[in-house]
């Protein structure tokens, strides 16, 4: 898989989204008393997952970078793994659970970025594959 220069962006971007996202989960799960306080209503699984995927964003980004098939794979499986911590999000929600609204807007970030990614890659690979002899 080669490497176009919006891949190479999105590629750079999910680097740098990774590594904001690792260090906002770090806040989240290890701060201080008052930094966890001022996040308000947290679910804990989303923060993890979130603070866990920030790591698999950086390799992803690099795998992109790089143009890796496995990196696309990630990027993939990324997208997949959002979209199921946001349906059980849902469920939390529905059933009443505390959250807070930024909640929401940064897993439909997170979400719609992935599948950009994926979708943009994904394409990518079909027309080089369908441009080899």
């Amino acid at each position: 898989m080669t490497t176009s220069r919006l891949m190479t962006t999105l590629a750079g971007i999910a680097v740098v989204f990774g590594a904001l996202t690792v260090f906002s989960g770090w806040q989240g799960l290890f701060g201080d008393a008052a930094t966890r306080a001022a996040l308000g209503n947290t679910v804990g699984y989303v923060l993890w997952f979130n603070f866990l995927a920030g790591f698999a964003y950086v390799v992803a980004g690099l795998g992109l970078w790089r143009g890796a098939r496995w990196g696309l794979w990630l990027a993939s499986a990324l997208a997949l793994g959002t979209a199921l911590v946001a349906a059980a999000f849902g469920v939390h929600v529905l059933g009443g659970g505390a959250f807070e609204m930024r909640t929401v807007g940064a897993l439909a970030l997170r979400l719609g970025f992935w599948a950009v990614v994926a979708a943009v890659g994904w394409r990518r690979a079909g027309r080089e594959r369908q441009a080899r002899p």
